[in-house]
């Protein structure tokens, strides 16, 4: 898939942002750690890709599970430090010259099947503090990408870290749907809730999807969808292929194209594709 430009104005009127409401997906994949959000969301923008769309992932997690099952690999650079910096306050800002729309443009990576993925930095044994100016600039680029026209018709897919901080903070303030992937287990289960209730505080315009992943039972599906009351997106099964994938760091869609799992969520690709979504 060719590479797509990105146009780097982001000026717009108020009455624009206003009026203004972008055409491509919007998503947000949150979970409790472990509960399989990576490799969803990892096989869901490639497959998104595969069907013809323009796709920028967003990992906002400091661990690297979204590149790794991208099949994009692990770096150790910290590339948008140079997209942010201290004003004479103290205070962080971009760097001038460098709006969101730029900042996508200049720091994003090319994956596999031509996902744009734009990262927050990873931890290493030095801390956080090599990678805040990263972290700062994520942030605010992530603020401003709905003030991207060239970015109206893309899909915008967040890999957030596990747990409900991120969505308590507002690390997904592009997302118009949020995909829970949830395992058939009471932690799992209670964690999804929790980020369901902070989330539906902040905005209620946001909808939600539950996708139950690692599934093994016949009632694992109806047990996870009565407890949360949100609508069923799809079933992922347990599938020996992703540990088998996540063992060896390498991509589902690489190691194993045809395993049930990816096929699993190649449907769910389609049913966000063609907008097939039960709602609240």
């Amino acid at each position: 898939m060719a590479t797509a430009a990105i146009a780097t104005s982001d000026d717009q009127t108020r009455a624009e942002r206003a009026t203004r409401r972008p055409t491509g997906l919007r998503l947000a994949v949150v979970g409790k750690g472990g509960a399989g959000k990576s490799v969803i969301s990892a096989t869901l923008a490639r497959t998104l890709a595969r069907r013809g769309h323009r796709v920028l992932a967003l990992d906002s997690d400091t661990l690297p599970g979204l590149s790794i099952s991208i099949g994009a690999g692990v770096t150790d650079e910290f590339p948008l430090n140079a997209a942010a910096e201290r004003n004479d306050k103290g205070r962080w800002q971009l760097v001038k010259g460098i709006g969101a729309a730029r900042a996508v443009q200049r720091f994003a990576t090319v994956a596999p099947d031509g996902v744009r993925l734009l990262q927050i930095g990873k931890t290493d044994r030095r801390g956080l503090d090599p990678n805040r100016a990263s972290h700062q600039a994520f942030y605010k680029v992530i603020h401003r990408l709905d003030d991207v026209r060239s970015l109206d018709d893309w899909v915008i897919l967040g890999d957030l870290p596990a747990g409900p901080r991120q969505a308590a903070y507002d690390w997904a303030p592009y997302a118009q749907r949020f995909l829970l992937v949830v395992e058939p287990t009471w932690q799992s289960m209670l964690t999804a809730r929790r980020i369901v209730r902070i989330t539906a505080t902040m905005r209620d315009d946001r909808e939600f999807s539950l996708v139950v992943n690692k599934v093994t039972a016949d009632d694992d599906v109806d047990r996870v969808q009565e407890f949360l009351g949100v609508p069923l997106l799809g079933v992922v099964p347990a599938d020996d292929a992703v540990r088998a994938s996540e063992r060896a760091g390498v991509a589902l869609l690489d190691a194993a194209p045809d395993s049930p799992a990816a096929r699993a969520i190649a449907g769910l690709a389609a049913k966000l594709d063609a907008g097939n979504i039960d709602r609240l």
